[in-house]
C-alpha cells in the first residue's frame, strides 16, 4: 500500500470512529479497536468473503462472488468435505488465488481477514449463522428465506439493530432492473390502484423414497450439519436437496420458492403484515418420507388494501397463465404480469396487450442452483455497497422477514388446520395456542440463537 492509500484508509477509519461513517459500514462493535477494524475492511479494499454451504445453490453463489472484482472469497465453509473441495477449486479458477477449508464456520468469523458470511446452507441454520456472524463483526447475505421461523426472524431483526451490521437477504429479484421497473410502472398507476395478486411454482419433483438409517457417510460433519435443530438419525434420503422436505431442516415449497414470488407480490401490493391467513393442501403425489406439502395454496388477506394467494405444485408442473413461476397484479384498469424472467407484459380489462417488456437474459426458473447468475451479480454489488457506501439494501431484512412471515404464516395455517386472525402492526399470530406453538422451534440444547 502507498503513502496515500495509506492515508486515505487512515482518514476513513478517522471518520468511523467519529460517527460519521459508522453506520455506513456497520459500526465499529463493541471490542473492536480502529486499528482492528481496519484489518476487518481489507487491506486491498476487497471484501473478503467467507462461504458457508456450497454444495448446490452455494456453489453457485460462490463462483459468483468469486467473479466480482471487488471481492475475495477467503474460506469456505462445509460440512460436507466433498463439496467444500469442489467448490474451492471452482473459486480459486475464478479469482486466481486459492481460498481455505474451515468446515466449521463459526471458527472463520473469528478471522480478521473475513468481513462477510454468505449464508447458503440449509434453512434451519440461516437465522442462527447471520446471528453468530453479527455477534461476530460481520456483514451477511442471507439466501432466502431468513429464518426457519417466525421468531428467529424477530431475532434477526434485533440482532441489526443491536450489532449495526449489513444482512442482505437474498431476493435477488428486487434487483432485477427490469423487475424494479415494473414495480414502479405499477406504483406509478399503470393499471390503476393494484388490489389482488395471485403468485405461483409449480416443478415435476419425484419421490424421495422411504430413507433408511445407515452410517453417517466419512465426508459428513452431520452434528454440525444438525447445528441447532434436534437431532434426528441419518438416513439415505436426507442429503443433499430432501431436507427441505422435512420440517425439522426445512420448510418446504412455500419458502424454498414461494418466499420469492410472494415478496414481489407484497412490494407490489405496498404492504407488510396481513390480517388473515389460511392454507389448503398436503402431501398428495406419493406416499413416502417428504412431510411438507407437495400441493399447496395460501391465501393472504390484508384488511382492505388487498389479498395474494399463492399456488405450489411441487408434483405436477403444468404451467399457469404460460409460465412454471411468476406473479399478475390485477388492478382497477387491467393486469401487470412478472414470471420467472426479467421481463413483464401488461394487459387491459379487455386482455388486450398493451405493453411487453422482454427478458434480455437468460433465465431458468426451475434450475435449484444457478437460475439468473448476471442478475443476481447486481444484488450481491448492492450488498458490497451498503458495506462501502452505505447505499440502501434492496432487500434488507426487515423486508425479508416480513416476505418471509407471509408464507410461515401459511404454513402454521397449514399445520394446524385453522384460520390464523393476525395483527397488521407487527404480523403476530391473534387468540389461537395452537398455533402459537409453531411461532418458535424446539433447538438442540446449547444451540439455542440469542443476541
Amino acid at each position: 500500500m502507498n503513502e496515500l492509500d495509506d492515508k486515505n484508509r487512515r482518514d476513513f477509519i478517522k471518520t468511523a470512529v467519529t460517527g460519521v461513517a459508522a453506520l455506513s459500514v456497520g459500526g465499529i462493535l463493541p471490542g473492536f479497536s480502529a486499528k482492528s477494524y481496519a484489518n476487518i475492511m481489507g487491506a486491498n479494499d476487497k471484501i473478503r468473503v467467507a462461504m458457508m454451504g456450497v454444495n448446490a445453490r452455494g456453489l453457485a453463489l460462490a463462483n459468483n462472488f468469486a467473479i466480482q472484482p471487488n471481492c475475495e472469497i477467503t474460506y469456505v465453509c462445509d460440512t460436507d468435505s466433498r463439496a467444500a473441495e469442489k467448490c474451492i477449486s471452482q473459486v480459486e479458477k475464478k479469482q486466481n488465488k486459492l481460498p481455505k477449508a474451515q468446515p466449521d464456520f463459526r471458527k472463520a468469523l473469528e478471522y480478521k481477514d473475513v468481513d462477510a458470511l454468505v449464508v447458503a446452507a440449509p434453512d434451519h441454520w440461516h437465522a442462527p449463522a447471520a446471528i453468530l456472524a453479527s455477534k461476530a463483526g460481520k456483514h451477511v447475505y442471507l439466501e432466502k428465506p431468513c429464518s426457519h421461523n417466525p421468531n428467529e426472524g424477530e431475532i434477526l431483526l434485533g440482532a441489526v439493530k443491536k450489532y449495526k451490521n449489513v444482512i442482505q437477504m437474498g431476493n435477488q429479484r428486487r434487483s432485477w432492473p427490469n423487475i424494479v421497473k415494473a414495480i414502479s410502472e405499477l406504483h406509478g398507476g399503470i393499471i390503476g390502484r393494484p388490489y389482488f395478486a395471485k403468485t405461483w411454482y409449480t416443478n415435476n419433483r419425484p419421490s424421495i423414497g422411504i430413507g433408511k438409517e445407515t452410517a453417517v457417510p466419512s465426508w459428513l460433519n452431520y452434528d454440525l450439519w444438525q447445528g441447532p435443530a434436534p437431532r434426528m438419525a441419518y438416513k439415505d434420503n436426507i442429503l443433499h436437496y430432501n431436507w427441505h422436505w422435512f420440517w425439522n431442516w426445512g420448510t418446504g415449497e412455500a419458502l424454498n420458492n414461494g418466499t420469492h414470488m410472494v415478496d414481489i407480490a407484497r412490494w407490489g401490493l405496498g404492504v407488510d403484515y396481513p390480517t388473515k391467513v389460511t392454507s389448503s393442501g398436503g402431501r398428495y403425489r406419493y406416499q413416502d418420507d417428504w412431510q411438507t406439502p407437495d400441493t399447496q395454496v395460501i391465501s393472504l388477506e390484508f384488511g382492505k388494501k388487498g389479498a395474494i394467494t399463492w399456488e405450489g405444485r411441487s408434483c405436477n408442473g403444468r404451467n399457469v397463465e404460460g409460465a412454471s413461476v411468476g406473479v399478475i397484479f390485477y388492478g382497477e384498469s387491467g393486469t401487470l404480469q412478472i414470471n420467472g424472467t426479467n421481463g413483464y407484459t401488461i394487459h387491459d380489462l379487455n386482455n388486450k396487450l398493451v405493453k411487453e417488456v422482454k427478458n434480455d437474459v437468460v433465465v431458468d426458473a426451475r434450475s435449484l442452483t444457478n437460475p439468473s447468475q448476471a442478475l443476481d451479480a447486481l444484488h450481491i454489488n448492492n450488498f458490497f455497497d451498503s458495506i462501502r457506501k452505505g447505499t440502501a439494501l434492496n432487500s434488507d431484512i426487515l423486508s425479508g422477514h416480513q416476505s418471509t412471515l407471509l408464507v410461515q404464516l401459511g404454513n402454521i395455517a397449514q399445520r394446524t388446520g385453522s384460520t390464523l386472525n393476525i395483527d397488521p402492526k407487527n404480523g403476530h399470530i391473534l387468540n389461537n395456542k395452537e398455533a402459537l406453538k409453531y411461532w418458535s422451534r424446539t433447538y438442540q440444547k446449547g444451540w439455542e440463537p440469542t443476541i
